[in-house]
């Protein structure tokens, strides 16, 4: 029953965060909105760092789940680093884009709360870590795999500013271009 209320708070948490601002939201809202008592909210939560904290910890393994489902649909490796692109244009398409949650966090929270930019980081660090995993596979090298993980960060932010999920696209064009660049070299000699 906890773990339920706990799991109402954080979906209502990471709603009206992600629609409205991190800083935006007062426990009050958020408790009227879970339909939960303060004092159950607090009991659950006590402060609102850690439920910041849980929800940016679920939205880092919602997201890591949903990005190798979408690569594991591919299996040539260098359709698997183009597939980043794609996902994120998926994602772009979504009625309630706005955006990267992790970097509005960062934006808002970041310089203020050490241990939710620390989040923030490690969650960044992964997607990093991932995309240099796929770009070896591919045989690739370091180089390449921060060049594309900066592409898919750059998307990130224009599609949400623009407001236009062509930014996917246009990143996955530009890393088609720097792959091929890549390992040109690489599969001639």
């Amino acid at each position: 029953m906890t773990e339920d209320i706990a799991e109402k708070i954080l979906d209502t948490a990471e709603r009206l965060y992600y629609a409205q601002g991190f800083a935006a939201v007062g426990m009050d809202e958020l408790r009227q909105n879970a339909g939960v008592s303060l004092r159950r909210l607090y009991n659950l939560f006590p402060s609102k760092d850690d439920i910041v904290l849980a929800v940016l910890a679920r939205k880092h393994q919602r997201w890591e789940q949903e990005l190798d489902e979408h690569l594991a649909r591919e299996t040539d490796a260098v359709e698997r680093l183009l597939a980043i692109y794609d996902y994120l244009f998926t994602w772009f398409q979504t009625d309630d884009f706005r955006g990267c949650g992790f970097i509005n966090a960062f934006g808002e929270l970041g310089g203020q709360d050490e241990n939710v930019a620390a989040a923030i980081r490690a969650h960044k660090a992964s997607f990093q870590r991932r995309v240099a995993e796929l770009v070896a596979d591919a045989g690739g090298s370091p180089a390449l795999a921060a060049q594309l993980a900066i592409l898919a960060e750059g998307a990130q932010t224009t599609a949400a500013i623009a407001g236009d999920p062509a930014a996917a696209e246009d990143a996955r064009n530009a890393a088609e271009i720097l792959i091929q660049a890549a390992l040109a070299p690489a599969s001639q000699g």
